[in-house]
């Protein structure tokens, strides 16, 4: 499903230089659900995000779902085509749940699907109350808890369909139980064939996944 060879990706921080990435090598096969486990500052968000097509690699080469991403750190798609084959293929939940304000939590998941020219009210109704979020469809974030935000941001990530989700940090803002509720309903998804891959230092996160990759000071450990 995922096929990352040899990523490497630098910041600067002023003068200087600083390599987030060093030669990370990774594949993720579909129905797998994998936890990228590390401290703080390991490179988790860089390499999720390079996963998910949102940023690239200095160098190295990326295959998703048969089709060539990055070849020697130069993408092979286009923006526009890069953006069709994410919005088909990947969703991602965002540590900070990163939902528009303005806006109910119905037309927060339904947004990805006005995107991509296909709105479907129901579709986002569906994953609201899969999520049981049904009762809270016209309340906006800022009536919503830290809990409820991110049910809606799972819900948004899925609402096209996608054939691998990726989570940074999604349970870190959430207290124990509502944490349990959400890692539950990855189970649920990942049973039902969805791949997932998801970021956490949360080390009680990794004994409920498949395989725990760990991450630190940007290599692969063991």
């Amino acid at each position: 499903m995922i096929t990352a060879t040899g990523i490497t990706k630098n910041y600067q921080r002023g003068a200087e230089s600083f390599a987030a990435l060093k030669g990370v090598s990774l594949n993720i096969n579909e129905g797998d659900f994998i936890c990228l486990l590390g401290p703080s500052g390991a490179g988790k968000t860089t390499l999720l995000n390079i996963l998910g097509c949102m940023d690239a690699p200095a160098d190295g080469d990326l295959v998703i779902a048969g089709q060539k991403v990055v070849t020697s750190g130069r993408r092979q798609l286009t923006d526009a085509k890069l953006d069709r084959f994410r919005r088909k293929h990947i969703g991602f939940i965002f540590t900070d749940f990163f939902l528009i304000p303005s806006l109910t939590a119905l037309e927060n998941v339904e947004m990805p699907l006005l995107w991509s020219g296909k709105p479907n009210r129901e579709r986002a109704k569906e994953l609201l109350a899969s999520v049981n979020m049904d009762h809270r469809l016209n309340h906006r974030p800022t009536e919503l808890s830290g809990g409820e935000m991110q049910r809606v941001a799972i819900a948004r990530a899925l609402v096209n369909n996608p054939r691998i989700l990726l989570a940074d940090e999604p349970t870190g803002n959430l207290d124990t139980k509502t944490r349990d509720t959400i890692l539950d309903l990855f189970d649920h998804l990942n049973q039902q064939g969805l791949t997932i891959v998801l970021a956490t230092h949360d080390h009680e996160i990794a004994e409920r996944v498949t395989q725990v990759v760990r991450l630190n000071e940007g290599r692969l450990e063991g």
